[in-house]
This record gives structure tokens, C-alpha cells and sequence, in this order.
């Protein structure tokens, strides 16, 4: 196995070898330019990878031009004027220039307008109105991938982001999901993704061109359903590990959780999408995914704290004092994910999911997180 991973690893490694930056000055019109929609903590780590890709690969316009919702800062500047002078999301990534070549843009539709490949990596919940402003100003022909972990449920079933801007954009979206704590990919660190696509092998591989770098390790599967999924779910076990934390349970508790965390995140995907594929829940996006999310997530990180707090203090509350802005997802999908079990009467086939629901919204004390063992799922595979 270990071949065959190296092999599909390492070749995007030596796409930057060689390049004459004068040969980036022909054929311009065929140039792909890159627009990332989102400047968060996860966002702005997006647009440093391409901004570095986009200025070393001849298929790319050098500029990416990064939507940011406008903010005001304390020191009363408008957050896409600091961006655009020190090159630094001071917010919401401090410390890290993002690359000369990214331009912060508060404009939505003027942000998107010359793109051809839009990386969408907003919080999940904002997304349906910003695809209802984008509609019809998307450039034809055009390609998407999202970053986003979390899903819609509507009157009609559940909804992944993925769908969602692929049906009201008319336009086709891969997912890019792994084991990415934002901070540690901003210093350089080493990490994994994968990319998950449909149809279209050529348009995934230009999506690991565009985002693979030699401490960015990019692989493309046929799964796109699979993979968002498991980035989407492994939020609502964190929240879980996050409560066995914060009551002190050790790190035996946390590992039963986090196995049965994988059962339910495979089992529920599987329902929903009989197509998934074992083995995406092997992939970064997988497995990999909800180990570092459990150990070191934002999710992880607040559950610890509500449970400390004995469960008096709101996800909303703890999240607006920890977080700087940044988004919890793992309260809100598990909210999401509680909608589609109930409606489909698959409550008592998903117990830790349930719980953790339950828990969040105060029908059940945070030491709940462990008595669910109790029952017996019928999903023992």
C-alpha cells in the first residue's frame, strides 16, 4: 500500500521544477485565474497554497483574488485594506503572509467575475445565500471545488454543500476534505488532503495541482459524497471527544468514542448515499480527519469547555468568547444530521449522534456522552 500511496503523492511535488516566469507571459488568455470565496482561518490558508501554486504554475494566472466578508477593525480600517497592505489576515490568520499575489476583495460578484475555478470555503451556513447572489455571474464553463464541512437539510432530505452549489450554480463542484488544522498547514507543517470528484479525473488532477505543495500532500478519489461526508460528520464526534475531555474520562473513553464515532459516520454515509466507498473512510478525509479533529479541533477544543462548565455555559457563548470570530460546526451539523435521523426514524440506529444533539441543546447533561453505550445499534460493521 505504502508504494502506491508514495506514488500518487509525490508527483504533484515537482510541478514547480524549472519554471522560466517569462513563459508566463504567452497564452494568457488560456490561464486559468482562481477566486476563493472565504477569508477565515481555513480560507486564508487556502489562497497562501494557491497564491504559491498560481505564481510557479503556467496554466494559472499569477493573481487570486480572495472574497472577504468587510469587517472593521479596532484600529477602524476595513479589514481588506490591512489585507492588501501587510499581505496578513491580521484576524483571522496573524502572522502569516499569504502571498503577494493574493488580493482581498469585499465585492462578491466582482471577486468572481473573471474566475474559472472558484474554491468555496465559507462556514456552511452562509452558503446558501451567497450561491442566490451568485447566480448567473459565474463565468461559463467554470469549475468549483468546496472546502466546506457541513450540510443543509431541507423539506426534501439533506443536502451537501457540494449539490448545493452545483445546482443552483450550474456549475460542477469536487471537495477537497483531510486531516487540516489551519494553523499547523499556515507554519508549513506537513499534512494531507483529498480530493473527491465524480466524473471528471482531469479536473480533480488540476485541483491537486493547484493546491499540492511539498508539505501539502494532495490525492484525488472517486468519492465525492464519501469525502464530504466524512469531513462534514467527524465534526459532530469531536464534539463528543471534546465532552470526554472535559469531564476527565481518559483517553480509553475518548478512543471508544472516536471508533464508534467512525462506525456512525460510515453507517449514516452509506444510508444516505449507498454509492460511498469503504475505503474513503481510510483516506485522509476519513480516519485521519477525525483523529486530528478529536485530539486538536476547534469542536474538540469548545465541547471541553461546555463540559467543564457543567453544560451552564452555551456552545453560542463559549464559541463567541474562544473562537475570534471563527465558526463552530460541529453543534450546528449535529443539529442537522439529528433533523435527518429523526425524520427517517433512524434515532436509536445512531446513538453517539443522537446524544451528541441532545447534549448541545440542553435536554441532556454533558456526562450523558457515555451512557449511550448502553444501547445496541444494529450497525455492527
Amino acid at each position: 500500500m505504502a508504494p502506491t500511496f508514495e506514488s500518487q503523492q509525490m508527483a504533484p511535488l515537482d510541478l514547480h521544477a524549472g519554471r522560466e516566469n517569462p513563459a508566463r507571459n504567452s497564452n494568457d488568455g488560456h490561464k486559468s485565474r482562481v477566486t476563493v470565496v472565504g477569508s477565515g482561518n481555513w480560507g486564508s490558508v487556502a489562497a497562501k497554497l494557491i497564491a504559491f501554486n498560481t505564481l510557479n504554475l503556467p496554466s494559472f494566472h499569477d493573481e487570486v483574488r480572495m472574497w472577504v466578508f468587510q469587517e472593521i477593525l479596532p484600529s477602524g480600517e476595513k479589514l481588506t485594506d490591512v489585507i492588501n497592505r501587510t499581505n496578513e489576515n491580521v484576524k483571522y490568520l496573524p502572522g502569516i503572509k499569504l502571498g503577494k499575489n493574493v488580493v482581498a476583495d469585499a465585492d462578491l460578484e466582482n471577486a468572481v467575475k473573471d474566475a474559472n475555478m472558484l474554491v468555496f470555503v465559507t462556514p456552511h451556513q452562509f452558503m446558501e445565500g451567497i450561491c442566490n447572489r451568485l447566480v448567473g455571474k459565474i463565468k461559463e464553463g467554470a469549475e468549483a471545488i468546496s472546502l466546506i464541512k457541513g450540510m443543509e437539510v431541507k423539506m426534501e432530505g439533506p443536502c451537501m454543500i457540494s449539490s448545493l452549489i452545483s445546482s443552483q450554480l450550474k456549475i460542477n463542484c469536487c471537495v477537497l476534505m483531510g486531516a487540516n488544522i489551519a494553523n499547523e498547514i499556515a507554519v508549513e507543517k506537513l499534512s494531507e488532503a483529498t480530493v473527491g470528484y465524480r466524473e471528471n479525473r482531469e479536473t480533480a488532477e488540476k485541483w491537486v495541482q493547484l493546491f499540492s505543495t511539498p508539505y501539502f500532500m494532495v490525492s484525488a478519489i472517486q468519492d465525492v459524497e464519501g469525502v464530504e461526508l466524512c469531513g462534514t460528520l467527524k465534526n459532530v464526534v469531536a464534539i463528543a471527544a471534546g465532552l470526554v475531555d472535559g469531564l476527565e474520562m481518559g483517553n480509553n473513553t475518548k478512543a471508544a468514542i472516536m471508533r464508534i464515532g467512525l462506525r456512525e459516520m460510515k453507517a449514516f454515509s452509506k444510508l444516505l448515499f449507498p454509492s460511498v466507498k469503504d475505503s474513503t473512510f481510510f483516506e485522509s478525509c476519513g480516519v485521519a480527519d477525525l483523529i486530528t479533529t478529536c485530539l486538536g479541533g476547534r469542536n474538540r477544543k469548545v465541547a471541553d469547555a461546555f463540559a467543564r462548565n457543567g453544560g451552564q455555559r452555551s456552545f453560542d457563548d463559549l464559541e463567541a468568547e474562544m473562537l475570534q470570530g471563527q465558526k463552530l460546526q460541529g453543534v450546528s451539523t449535529a443539529r442537522e444530521v439529528y433533523g435527518v435521523l429523526r425524520h427517517r426514524g433512524w434515532l436509536e440506529l445512531f446513538p453517539l449522534f443522537s446524544t451528541v444533539h441532545e447534549i448541545s441543546t440542553g435536554r441532556l447533561p454533558p456526562s450523558a456522552i457515555v451512557k449511550y453505550s448502553e444501547q445496541k445499534p444494529i450497525f455492527s460493521r
